[in-house]
């Protein structure tokens, strides 16, 4: 195989994955961003019609952490997503919560927020991108990532 032919290969195979890892970045970063705006719109809403009581914390996980409580009419609920912001409870606690009056299993600790999603997030993109941008600074040290050779685009009679 010529050597032009190896170097070509090597900086299309360099190219594709710096796109790949920029595209990477660029999903989570964005998904991040998505996730903080969520919680701060999920907040706001149960904000305007939250209802403040007491409740007992059924089970702790690690994907979720299931709470009991009573709603004025005497209704016992038991939110199937968990409560909200469940940091730091414990099986058999006893902790104040705020739950949407309009929908009972939308359930938060009360006094947490949207902002506790700020420095998770934030933390994941900072990593994510402390790992990818060393990555490309060392692609690119042999040769242009993101802009194909000019001479590849001309034929081999125009060269």
């Amino acid at each position: 195989m010529p050597v032009d032919a190896a170097e070509g290969r090597a900086a299309r195979v360099r190219r594709i994955a710096a796109i790949v890892l920029v595209s990477i970045g660029a999903t989570v970063t964005l998904l991040a961003v998505v996730l903080v705006i969520g919680a701060y719109r999920e907040d706001a809403g149960l904000n305007s019609r939250a209802v403040r009581t007491t409740a007992e914390v059924l089970s702790v996980s690690f994907d979720r952490t299931l709470v009991r409580y009573q709603t004025p009419d005497g209704a016992d609920h038991i939110p199937p997503d968990g409560v909200g912001y469940p940091a730091g409870l414990q099986q058999g606690q006893l902790v104040e919560i705020e739950y949407d009056a309009a929908k009972p299993d939308l359930v938060k600790v009360a006094g947490r927020g949207a902002y506790l999603t700020l420095m998770p997030a934030g933390t994941l993109v900072l990593f994510m991108w402390l790992v990818i941008l060393p990555i490309l600074w060392w692609m690119k040290r042999y040769g242009p990532l993101f802009r194909r050779n000019p001479l590849q685009s001309l034929s081999p009679a125009t060269k």
